[in-house]
């Protein structure tokens, strides 16, 4: 345990990196300090490893994978991706959150396949874990980002976009504010929401997955969200 928490805690404190633009793991409270299932995660690790935590805060996952290299943070909370994990060693999932597109009135898409045709335009939140997956996938259709989850709604507003990518609990509420509005049916991916570590952190990447998978099985991931009554996401199944 004293290598492991030289690796996870080396300035004394359990340094976690938090992305708020999250907003089915991350919520504020009125006087500033955070709640949520991120939150309840860092603070049983931090007990498990016998560390005060430290929560270092980031708008976005883009940030929080960006400042990776930089020692800023020494466990991350965020969506795994094949980009990120060139600096990042990721744990298994916890949770998976489902992504689809919400369309405009009238829209002549239906389905998910219709979305990656020449001349649409699909609004998506820079560098979150599905742009990063549509960057891989969409042959096609034309991706117009923007910074934040809410920039990217605005924008697809403003310029009359042909697809608004985003997790399917924010397209919800998006379709309420929208007249007309439709969610495609489906996913084309299911956001992987994992704990990283940086890349030398050996004994400590294998910790985390162990502690990842103890906390799938034993319930524990379920009780955050039940308790913050999270809804549009899932426990991920085991490694």
């Amino acid at each position: 345990m004293s290598d492991i928490k030289s690796q996870l805690a080396p300035t004394g404190k359990l340094r976690v990196g938090v992305n708020h633009g999250n907003f089915l793991l991350v919520q504020k409270n009125p006087d500033g300090s955070i709640r949520g299932i991120v939150a309840d995660l860092a603070a049983e690790l931090g007990k498990r490893i016998g560390a005060p935590v430290e929560l270092i805060h980031y708008p976005g996952a883009g940030q929080l994978a960006d400042s990776a290299a930089s020692g800023a943070w020494d466990v991350g909370f965020l969506g795994a991706e094949p980009q990120r994990a060139q600096e990042i060693q990721f744990t298994a999932a916890y949770l998976e959150i489902p992504a689809t597109y919400l369309v405009p009135e009238g829209s002549p898409i239906r389905k998910l396949e219709d979305v990656d045709r020449k001349g649409v335009r699909v609004a998506v939140a820079r560098k979150s874990a599905y742009d990063l997956y549509l960057s891989r996938s969409i042959r096609n259709a034309e991706l117009v980002r923007a910074e934040g989850i809410q920039g990217s709604y605005d924008l697809f507003v403003r310029d009359k976009l042909d697809a608004l990518a985003g997790l399917k609990a924010r397209l919800l509420s998006d379709r309420e504010t929208l007249t007309g509005s439709r969610i495609l049916d489906g996913q084309f991916t299911a956001v992987q929401q994992a704990v990283g570590t940086g890349k030398a952190n050996t004994e400590a990447a294998a910790f985390l997955a162990a502690f990842v998978e103890e906390a799938k099985a034993s319930g524990l991931v379920a009780k955050f969200i039940e308790q913050h009554n999270v809804k549009g996401l899932s426990v991920a199944p085991p490694a």
